[in-house]
This record gives C-alpha cells, sequence and structure tokens, in this order.
C-alpha cells in the first residue's frame, strides 16, 4: 500500500484526534488560522500550515503530494473558504485518492424528537446548518466531477478529553436544563478519529451519521458526571427560564434522534457506543482533563 499523504483543512480538536489515531502510518499536515496554535498541532503528529482563507505556495505544495483531504472548516456567507480558495488546485491534484468533509447532523433541522437516518430530507432551521448542507452540496459535486468518493460526516455533539461535562463540573460551568422531551445525540472524538479512518481506509464515499447510539436528555449526561466524581450535580433549571446565548438556544430548537446504521455498515465498531462508555473510560483512565478545555455545546 503507498505511503498516505493527508491534508486537514482546519485541523482542530477532531482533525487532532484523527492524527493521533494515525500512529505514525501517514504524513499529516493541518491548517490553522493562528501561529499559536502550530505547538499544539506538532505534538499531535501534524506539521502546521497557516490558512486564512488564502492559497499559499506552501499550501499548494502540499496538496500536489496530497492523498486525502479532510475538511473541518465552518462555511461562510460566501461559501466554503476552501472551495473558494483552492478548487482549482484541489481539481489539479495528481494523487488525490479520496475527500472526507466533517460536517453536523444540524443538517436535518428538527424532527421533533423522531428518528432519522442518512435518507432524511434535510431541513435545516439556523443560517449555519443551511451554509453547511450547501457546502455538502458543493463538495460531493467536486467530486463527481474530478471522479473521486467524497464522504460527508455528519457528527453529532463532540467530546472528548478536555471538552465534557466532568470538566464543566470542575470548573463550575456545568448546568442541567431541562425541557420536556428533549434528547441530544453525541459523538467521542476517537470515534469520530475511527470513521475516518474506516472510511479512508476502504476510500468509500457516501453521507455517514457518524453519532453514538444513544440520544439522551443532556441533563442526565450531567448528572452522570456527576456521579463518577462522588459531587451533587447542578439544580435542574427549567430551560424556558435559562439564560441562553442565541445559538445554545437555538440548538434545543431541534430535537431528533440521529441513526447511525450506515457508518457500521462499513465495518466500523464504536469504541463509545453511549456516553456512560465513554465517561467510564474517561475517569477511570483520568485522561477527562486533557485536550482543549472547551465546553461541549450540546452536554
Amino acid at each position: 500500500m503507498s505511503e498516505k499523504h493527508i491534508v486537514i483543512f482546519g485541523a482542530g480538536y477532531s482533525g487532532k484526534a484523527f492524527s493521533r489515531a494515525s500512529k505514525g502510518a501517514a504524513e499529516i499536515l493541518g491548517t490553522t488560522r493562528s501561529e499559536q496554535k502550530f505547538a499544539s498541532l506538532r505534538q499531535a503528529g501534524i506539521a502546521p500550515l497557516l490558512f486564512d482563507g488564502a492559497l499559499t505556495d506552501e499550501i499548494g505544495e502540499a496538496l500536489r503530494k496530497a492523498t486525502h483531504l479532510v475538511m473541518s472548516v465552518a462555511p461562510e456567507e460566501a461559501g466554503d473558504p476552501v472551495l473558494n480558495a483552492a478548487r482549482e488546485a484541489i481539481t489539479g491534484m495528481p494523487a488525490l485518492e479520496w475527500i472526507g468533509y466533517l460536517s453536523t447532523v444540524g443538517v436535518y433541522g428538527d424532527y421533533q424528537g423522531a428518528w432519522v437516518d442518512e435518507t432524511a430530507a434535510c431541513r435545516p432551521v439556523s443560517k449555519r446548518s443551511v451554509m453547511r448542507v450547501e457546502a455538502e452540496q458543493a463538495w460531493l459535486k467536486l467530486g463527481e466531477q474530478i471522479d473521486r468518493p467524497v464522504a460527508i460526516l455528519r457528527l453529532s455533539g463532540i467530546y472528548g478529553p478536555g471538552r465534557n461535562a466532568l470538566v464543566n463540573l470542575e470548573n463550575g460551568t456545568a448546568r442541567r436544563l431541562v425541557k420536556a422531551g428533549q434528547v441530544f445525540n453525541r459523538i467521542h472524538c476517537d470515534d469520530i478519529a475511527g470513521a475516518l479512518w474506516q472510511l479512508v481506509e476502504a476510500s468509500k464515499g457516501g453521507i455517514f451519521n457518524v453519532t453514538d447510539d444513544e440520544p439522551a436528555p443532556p441533563q442526565d449526561v450531567v448528572a452522570y458526571a456527576a456521579s463518577l466524581m462522588g459531587v451533587e450535580p447542578p439544580p435542574e433549571i427549567p430551560f424556558d427560564t435559562a439564560q441562553l446565548s442565541p445559538m445554545a438556544r437555538s440548538f434545543y430548537g431541534e430535537n431528533k434522534r440521529v441513526a447511525n446504521a450506515a457508518i457500521k455498515a462499513t465495518g466500523y465498531r464504536f469504541r463509545f457506543p453511549d456516553y456512560r462508555a465513554a465517561f467510564d473510560k474517561m475517569w477511570a483512565s483520568g485522561d477527562w482533563r486533557d485536550g482543549e478545555a472547551r465546553s461541549p455545546m450540546r452536554g
């Protein structure tokens, strides 16, 4: 098997988990908008590149060698920043075998708690999810034009080391918001990495929900984390009276249960099929504080 040369556009939390999972089996380069993040990328095994919406000579050279692309850059009003800057370069990549695009289950919109799979209609509610649908379509169309597989990974609420309810409880930011009937799916960053590698190795395109098996009320996740820590969970707060940012409130305006049979059909088996398995592992290993200490949006 030929050596893989992978370029990640937007090498953040998920991209670093993907690189760590490679265990040196590929050359991985990744972009960031800030040189201050170079050290953390190198620590994850990623050779850093600066990208702030313009194609540089350095990125152009990386694309000429790359066999795989992973996209983790949010779309903007003007469209997908990577396609806007590098469409021509990507179209002419001589070694390219596969493209992966990290999207969100937010593209489905609100299904009032019903189950959705990849055949469900996209009914995005927020502007950011509308732009995600447009970006997905643009990448799929490019794949057709250049005859390369494009995998769209629709991710649910991302968590993992440094980014979880245990961290939020320790730093005093955990809250238990209660909205009747509300559930969210979640996905551990190691399972994002695992699903990506599964699709890379199979050179498989298509649309895949990368999400756990158990949509659950967010307040239950906080309560479970508190039970592991042996602390009292914060009091329940009725959603109607909660002080929330517009973005946080918008998440609660969408309610769905997301099915994951398509990614399992590729042979992928989740390391953490539900939040309890993941929290048990993080608490037992003590690695829950590591990583980027940013609160997950959805519990």
